[in-house]
């Protein structure tokens, strides 16, 4: 644990580095190919630092920040667009660059959509989710003797709620040290009414965020010369969950350390192309009658993302040794707490005993 922590203030630092060296560039060379050709070096560091981390919590999220987020946010200022394009100062640059926040008064909106002025939902909507994590410990204990579904549905549950509570976690502590508001993350995915509205409106919104400008809308604006305005987001729609695909695999090879057996990628395309039948079939049946009640549509939505999660995400995540690995990980942070504990004790026992 000791030489993770090390290494984790090496990667930070070697970010925070990285991205002064970016903001003076993008200061003193216009958008366009030279700007991305000195950007080059930095974006291949963000690559490699990842692979110092092997622990899910630090280096899982480390590799979600820097080496995705991050570098599609320095391709789009190559560009000169994206969330780093306009005047930032040097604090509020690094810390859009790297985490997921966001500033402005757009956040406002999202802020009073979840209940909160700063873009999260209430503290107790987090308790309460994390009590309900909390609940499924004792069901890990027991996991020779659970049905190996039920023990996929906890561990869907326990990987959305941690990645909710700690992207959340994140955003707010450096929200608030630099006065940004907090990119929202989640938007209660399981009461989507389609898979439109799922991936597009309430799974992990600042992905969406980062592959729609940098992604989506150039395929788009490509493909209405081909196809027309009509169909235009139908391939950028794929092309979208292509390149999620792409980056999901990266994610897992650099928490498992193993080279990819492609199903990620298999489980993206298949929901890349349901999104697409699915937009078309909307535009096909505008201004019908045909219409599934809410009740049955979220259902049916979130059926499909279940199924086709134990089916084709799920599996690749196990073959990672996810779990034994988050297990030693929450091991090692209660007895570091513990540690923590007795040696505060000690030097309030000291201090108040005396000379």
């Amino acid at each position: 644990m000791a030489t993770e922590l090390q290494n984790l203030v090496f990667v930070w630092t070697s970010v925070v580095a990285a991205l002064v060296y970016c903001r003076h560039v993008a200061k003193l060379v216009a958008a366009g190919p030279r700007r991305l050709l000195l950007f080059l070096p930095v974006i291949l560091l963000f690559l490699l630092l990842p692979l110092r981390l092997t622990t899910i919590s630090l280096g899982g999220l480390t590799a979600f920040f820097v080496a995705w987020l991050s570098n599609f946010k320095l391709l789009l200022l190559a560009c000169g667009k994206g969330p780093l394009a306009p005047p930032l100062s040097l604090p509020l640059f690094v810390a859009v660059a790297s985490l997921p926040i966001k500033i402005g008064p757009s956040t406002g909106s999202a802020g009073g959509k979840n209940g909160g002025g700063d873009g999260l939902k209430s503290p107790a909507n987090y308790v309460t989710k994390c009590l309900f994590v909390a609940v499924l410990f004792p069901l890990y204990q027991r996991s020779d003797y659970v049905h190996e579904k039920v023990m996929m549905m906890a561990y869907s549950i326990h990987m959305y709620i941690g990645l909710e509570v700690a992207l959340a976690a994140v955003g707010a502590a450096a929200g608030r040290l630099i006065g940004a508001a907090v990119e929202p993350q989640f938007d209660e995915p399981y009461l989507s009414t389609s898979l439109q509205d799922f991936w597009g409106r309430r799974w992990n919104l600042m992905v969406t965020s980062i592959l729609r400008p940098s992604v989506y809308d150039p395929v788009r604006s490509a493909s209405g010369r081909l196809v027309g305005r009509r169909w235009a987001p139908l391939p950028a729609m794929l092309a979208t969950f292509a390149v999620s695909a792409l980056m999901h695999e990266l994610i897992f090879y650099y928490i498992g350390r193993k080279e990819p057996a492609w199903v990620v990628t298999w489980f993206f395309l298949l929901h890349g192309v349901a999104v697409a039948a699915e937009v078309a079939a909307k535009k096909v049946l505008r201004g019908t009658r045909w219409q599934l009640p809410a009740e049955a549509s979220r259902l049916l939505t979130v059926g499909f993302v279940v199924v086709t999660g134990f089916w084709l995400f799920l599996p690749p995540l196990l073959r990672c040794d996810a779990v034994a690995k988050a297990r030693r990980e929450i091991i090692a942070v209660i007895e570091f707490g513990k540690g923590l504990w007795s040696i505060l004790r000690f030097i309030s026992f000291e201090v108040v005993s005396g000379p």
